[in-house]
């Protein structure tokens, strides 16, 4: 990702009007071809609040294929020193809003599930 983002994307793109809502953009037409094998959810409620993306595998077999929750976090540099801390802010949010909620409900275990925060800092990216 970040080779892409480093080759491709401008500063201006990525730039100080919402860059959280412009990197959400790129994932989900990244991950847009994967609609044979998830069902991809975009800013729906869970829990306590709305995910970012979730992708819920349609095949039974979730070894697999494993349901994913993604959180985008810009980082905040008065509350995080650095892009590491955001992605653990991403992945407290996950767990804190319990966003698992509509995957339990369908019956996957916590096992099937796997979390993904991402941290964007301009043209910088950390997925943790």
């Amino acid at each position: 990702m970040n080779q892409i983002i480093m080759t491709t994307f401008s500063y201006f793109d990525v730039g100080q009007n919402e860059p959280e809502r412009f990197y959400h953009g790129f994932v989900l037409g990244l991950i847009a071809d994967q609609t044979d094998i998830y069902e991809i959810r975009s800013n729906r409620e869970s829990g306590f609040a709305r995910y970012d993306v979730m992708m819920i595998p349609k095949i039974k077999e979730t070894k697999k294929y494993p349901a994913i929750i993604m959180e985008f976090k810009v980082r905040n540099i008065k509350r995080e020193e650095s892009l590491e801390d955001t992605v653990q802010t991403a992945l407290t949010q996950i767990k804190e809003k319990c966003y698992d909620a509509e995957l339990y409900d369908r019956g996957l275990k916590k096992e099937e599930i796997h979390h993904y925060g991402f941290a964007f800092e301009g043209k910088k990216v950390l997925i943790g």
